[in-house]
């Protein structure tokens, strides 16, 4: 079992999930009533689910592609951290991961 931490943009509330491995994080996020759009459904079409990994087995995850890193350009706010919650499957051998919530997104579908 994976412990994931949701952190509200301003870091007043937090979430609590278990998952698992194999688990898409966008699809664990708006289970869970996380402000993540994902308009494009996965297809790297938007950067709606952008959020920042700020914790945990961070490094445990395979890094982001080439065509992730450039979606992460249009993203707001985006920084070293930054990742399309869409394109984050959890992996086997992971505690925890800790996901920070940016303070906007920008809706390139629209």
């Amino acid at each position: 079992m994976i412990r994931i931490r949701f952190l509200s943009a301003d870091g007043a509330s937090e979430t609590l999930v278990d998952a698992q491995p194999g688990d898409r994080l966008l699809d664990l996020a708006q289970a869970h009533g996380q402000p993540l759009e994902g308009t494009c459904e996965g297809a790297m079409a938007c950067s709606t689910c952008h959020v920042h990994l700020v914790g945990g087995d961070v490094a445990a995850l395979p890094p982001p592609s080439e065509e992730e890193e450039d979606m992460l350009d249009f993203a707001a706010g985006a920084n070293r951290q930054s990742r399309l919650a869409c394109q984050i499957k959890l992996v086997a051998g992971m505690a925890a991961l800790d996901v920070k919530m940016p303070r906007g997104v920008v809706d390139m579908s629209r």
